[in-house]
């Protein structure tokens, strides 16, 4: 018989297609990714002036009502009836600025109305109150 006078061939697994195929994995995703920037408008050349700003962003300020009842604003601790005043300087004369309220469940409606209103005494400030989805 000849098949027992063959010697074994060793077997092997044979890695180049395998890192042609991730090379090509690896491309479609980059090539991907440079078409998912967003285009607020079409490509024009801007004219220049010497009175020009960057575009405003919207300040965002968040205040903290804990569940001991401890309010913060930005991370720093701070007292209701300071609350009005501290926002206006941060805010500025930034009209478009944001407020968001993050509010423990278990702080009472009370407080988190007194908060509400030392918000609104800010002109041009909106209101928002974080929650969060159900699982």
């Amino acid at each position: 018989m000849r098949l027992q006078d063959e010697p074994d061939i060793p077997a092997t697994i044979n890695i180049v297609p395998m890192i042609d195929v991730i090379f090509a994995i690896l491309t479609f995703f980059i090539m991907s990714t440079l078409f998912l920037t967003r285009q607020e408008g079409l490509p024009v050349n801007l004219p220049q002036a010497a009175t020009s700003q960057k575009s405003q962003v919207p300040t965002k300020v968040t205040v903290t009502v804990e569940s001991n009842g401890q309010i913060s604003l930005n991370k720093k601790p701070t007292k209701v009836d300071a609350l009005t005043e501290q926002i206006r300087t941060i805010v500025g004369a930034n009209p478009e600025s944001v407020i968001v309220i993050n509010a423990d469940r278990t702080v009472e409606h009370g407080d988190i109305v007194e908060v509400m209103d030392k918000v609104r005494q800010v002109k041009g400030a909106k209101l928002a109150i974080a929650t969060q989805n159900p699982k």
